[in-house]
């Protein structure tokens, strides 16, 4: 029995959710989203709320009732109220720089690294002094952000011995001892 499978999905105000052929598309107020989900599956959408049903018990079926449920939760809360990732900076120099749909990072390499901002996402860059620099990344497609957040991520790992690099704000990283001097 899917627990999450079974939960109805309530559908806020200025939200449509339609099925046509295959696909389950969520227009509001931030954008419209699509997802495919698998035609053995039962969509009824009444009283404002979007449920999901499994046609049998196959261990197929069990696996994908769950998933395709969530997702569209997350594309329901997506264009209803969107997403938001922030992702600081930790490093001296490290500073990032957004000019119109081109992120620039300086992390420290000999080269500074321009990323192109896909359609449907904002990203902003804040840098206090005296704290590090934040980058905030807002839209309505959460896999599209969780995407470029990991990206953005991988260009500067986070290194256990001093904690530097890139990381989730409130993100917890995990320090090692370095080495001690021998006597």
């Amino acid at each position: 029995m899917s627990r999450i499978g079974n939960q109805p999905v309530n559908i806020p105000e200025g939200v449509s959710i339609s099925r046509e052929n295959s696909w389950v598309r969520v227009k509001g107020p931030k954008g419209e989203l699509s997802q495919k989900v698998d035609n053995d599956f039962d969509v009824k959408i009444e009283d404002g709320e979007f449920v999901l049903s499994r046609p049998t018990e196959q261990k197929r079926h069990k696996a994908l009732h769950g998933l395709y449920r969530s997702l569209v939760a997350n594309m329901v809360e997506g264009v209803s109220q969107g997403f938001k990732k922030e992702l600081e900076l930790v490093g001296v120099g490290y500073r990032a720089n957004v000019q119109g749909d081109i992120l620039e990072l300086n992390l420290g390499y000999s080269h500074n690294i321009f990323l192109q901002i896909p359609e449907g996402i904002s990203i902003n860059a804040e840098t206090a002094k005296g704290k590090n620099p934040i980058v905030t990344l807002e839209g309505y497609d959460k896999q599209l952000i969780g995407q470029v957040a990991a990206k953005i991520k991988s260009l500067r790992p986070v290194e256990p011995y001093k904690g530097k690099g890139i990381r989730f704000v409130g993100e917890i990283v995990r320090r090692k001892a370095g080495k001690t001097a021998a006597k």
